[in-house]
């Protein structure tokens, strides 16, 4: 990828604009991320902010349904949107002579989407179906992503489901969603990112003659989601019906990822120690040597990195014969950790990991679209879009004695355990306080 130019500036109305441009091909990418996430929908709303995202592509106040597909599609493009714990994105990627036209879909329905009863009782059953094929239908449906978070946390914006229980969902009003958008989808809540083959110059003149007029709303007030670490281990279980092995999550609380950079970079470090590759460590005991599991991972935040704002989890997942307990895994995790925490990794063993991190990282912002995003939602969450083209060299620099301590800190005494038990019956989990 070229060395980046980009050039940043903020609407009258508080909308930011980061510019990337790249002319390497005759393509461009537009995005908008708002600052809301399943963690800012309100109690009794569960998948709210999901189900909000569904009902965008489903009109305006001057496009008629369907119209935003036909627009992208027809000029050769591709669209989508995601919600995430701290943000909603939504996107397009399209030849660059269609610049204007994304811009304007864009600044569309920012400024009015349309709301209706019949696209809201759509959108509900789009996304209840939604959750029956990815979560309830699913062998390990929703592991860990939402079944760990309430055995972890206590609060209801970081322990609850982001994609909602039927029944909330189907309690959705007219009301709810004219309160979300003109709450949270504001142009001061939002980073618009376009990159790709543009001009400086033409690029500002269509944002400000599509976007410049869209009202102003002051942002919302951005509430703390803080809450105390676990003084003890926590467990709780689920049935699966339709998982074929036991098996393990393991959720630990992380340094804060936006003012703690470095000790959150450390914790990407050590999953990738731990089990980025046969040569890692858990693999190489776990399941090459004794074995306990047939697949483990780590990683840091529920969706992937960079996803959330504090509280973050890392987390270790594994799947294992029922033969093998669930306190046989976790001695033999404790195990590791503890020779990690005693005994800093070497330089070799580190320069893989970060070497294939940094491998990683160039071949996804190497992709248009991968690269769009990751800009604004940088902007969005960390106020430096510029950061992204950073992260390898970060990541290059972070030490044995980080990810030592970074081990160190994921302690048995203070993280919560979540056993997955294949057979029939509904889902359910509890949640139990044990001191180690």
């Amino acid at each position: 990828m070229a060395d980046p130019e980009l050039v940043r500036f903020t609407l009258d109305n508080g909308l930011r604009v980061v510019l990337a441009p790249d002319a390497t091909a005759p393509v461009v990418g537009v995005s908008v991320h708002y600052d809301v996430g399943f963690r800012s929908e309100p109690e009794g709303r569960t998948g709210f902010a999901h189900l909000f995202e569904h009902l965008m592509f489903q009109g305006s106040e001057s496009l008629e349904k369907l119209a935003h597909f036909r627009y992208v599609q027809s000029s050769g493009g591709s669209f989508n949107g995601s919600t995430h714990p701290d943000y909603t994105d939504y996107f397009e990627v399209l030849p660059a002579a269609a610049l204007e036209r994304a811009l304007f879909l864009e600044a569309d329905r920012m400024r009015a989407p349309k709301l209706t009863q019949e696209n809201l009782a759509n959108q509900i059953d789009v996304v209840k179906e939604e959750i029956r094929l990815n979560v309830l239908n699913r062998p390990y449906g929703g592991f860990p992503w939402i079944t760990l978070p309430p055995v972890l946390y206590s609060t209801f914006p970081n322990a609850h489901n982001g994609y909602g229980g039927f029944e909330d969902l189907e309690q959705a009003t007219l009301d709810d969603c004219a309160a979300f958008f003109d709450t949270y989808y504001s142009p001061a809540n939002a980073v618009l990112t376009v990159a790709g083959d543009f001009t400086v110059e033409e690029a500002r003149e269509l944002i400000e003659k599509h976007f410049g007029d869209v009202p102003h709303r002051p942002a919302p007030e951005r509430p703390s989601f803080a809450e105390p670490a676990p003084e003890g281990e926590l467990r709780g279980e689920q049935n699966d019906p339709h998982a074929p092995l036991p098996a393990i999550g393991i959720g630990y609380r992380m340094p804060d990822p936006i003012n703690d950079l470095d000790g959150y970079l450390a914790n990407l470090v050590l999953a990738g120690v731990l089990t980025d590759g046969d040569g890692s460590r858990l693999q190489q005991r776990m399941v090459h040597r004794e074995p306990l599991v047939v697949d483990i991972g780590a990683g840091a935040g529920l969706f992937g990195p960079f996803e959330a704002r504090d509280p973050d989890t890392f987390t270790i997942t594994a799947i294992h014969p029922p033969d093998v307990s669930t306190e046989q895994v976790l001695a033999a995790l404790d195990e590791e950790l503890e020779k990690l925490a005693a005994t800093p990794p070497e330089d070799q063993e580190l320069k893989k990991v970060t070497a294939r991190w940094a491998a990683s990282l160039h071949s996804e912002h190497d992709k248009l679209v991968s690269r769009t995003l990751a800009l604004g939602s940088f902007e969005l969450l960390y106020g430096d879009a510029s950061l992204v083209y950073r992260l390898a060299e970060k990541m290059s620099a972070v030490t044995g004695e980080a990810v030592s301590a970074a081990a160190k800190a994921l302690r048995p005494d203070s993280r919560a355990v979540l056993v997955v038990r294949p057979g029939s019956g509904s889902v359910e989990s509890e949640q139990e306080g044990t001191e180690q």
